[in-house]
């Protein structure tokens, strides 16, 4: 007597499940086709390049010269330039985070609640960063200078100088006025990162802690900042990565000047490749500079990630 297994009316067999399983992986394969070959060309590629060429003499115009590694890497560490330029770099990025995102947070609290003048508010401080860097570092440049900037004509109008003023002719200085620069452009994009964080805050948290008789300042410290630490973290780890890289501003506005004090990392490396038209030191230098931010960028991590996922 032969048994017949009875199959369930809406049982699937195990092979069509499998051939549906496979049908779908090779769906989503698709699905990501084009952002994988987005990231090998545009990516993966040109780091492997700089990878190549970091080890490689590579002149501007000649292409590859032959091996030359670690060769770049002490032409770069030895460069009179190299080490001022990161000290500088350094200290541009903590005082712009340091303003960026204090600034940034003032102006979230100012306008986080509904009120007459919050739309209004919020535009304003968002309309800076419509301008491309570029053209905002050529308006403060106008904006800086002494013979057509608006500033050096009303002091001297006031009786309050002689002549103009340059606003580059210390390092200090330099650096002041063009962290002002990124100060107002920026400011309103950090403003809107730590707005949506915010405004992801339940309002109940905020009642419960007036019921137990919190202050503002408590309030703030004991549950805002606790609660925007995703967006916090997210704002800083662009602010000190897009400062680290900061190029156009200075490029446009100092030059390096005075005597080189206010070089950047990114001008080093665009000196190396563009001045003195070695691509194998300045992609080693672009190396060190990746190596570092990725350093960096894991600290930030680590350090903000969530107690309970520490």
């Amino acid at each position: 007597m032969i048994e017949t297994a009875i199959v369930p009316s809406g049982a699937r067999p195990a092979s069509a499940g499998r051939g549906w399983w496979r049908r779908r992986k090779w769906i989503g394969f698709a699905y990501a086709l084009p952002t994988l070959v987005f990231v090998l060309l545009l990516f993966v590629t040109p780091l492997l390049l700089v990878v190549k060429m970091s080890a490689s003499k590579w002149p501007l115009l000649s292409g590859d010269g032959g091996w030359n590694f670690p060769k770049n890497y002490q032409l770069i560490l030895n460069n009179r330039l190299f080490w001022p330029s990161v000290v500088f770099t350094v200290e541009y990025t903590v005082l712009a985070t340091v303003l960026l995102i204090g600034l940034g947070l003032v102006m979230a609290l100012l306008v986080q609640e509904s009120g007459r003048w919050v739309g209004f508010l919020r535009t304003v401080f968002l309309l800076p960063v419509s301008l491309g860097l570029a053209s905002a570092s050529l308006l403060f440049w106008g904006f800086y200078s002494g013979s057509i900037g608006p500033i050096s004509p009303i002091l001297q109008s006031l009786g309050l100088i002689d002549n103009p003023v340059d606003f580059f002719v210390t390092a200090t200085t330099a650096l002041l006025s063009t962290t002002f620069l990124i100060v107002w452009k920026y400011a309103g994009f950090y403003m809107l990162v730590l707005l949506v964080g915010l405004q992801a805050i339940p309002n109940d948290v905020y009642e419960a802690a007036a019921l137990d008789g919190a202050s503002r300042g408590q309030v703030f410290r004991h549950v805002t900042l606790p609660m925007i630490r995703p967006s916090l973290a997210l704002a800083l780890i662009l602010c000190i990565t897009g400062s680290l890289l900061a190029f156009d501003q200075f490029f446009i506005l100092t030059k390096g000047a005075p005597d080189n004090s206010t070089l950047t990392v990114v001008q080093v490396i665009y000196g190396e490749a563009f001045q003195r038209q070695n691509l194998g030191t300045a992609a080693a230098l672009s190396i060190l500079t990746l190596i570092a931010l990725l350093v960096i960028n894991v600290f930030q991590f680590r350090g903000f990630r969530s107690p309970d996922k520490a």
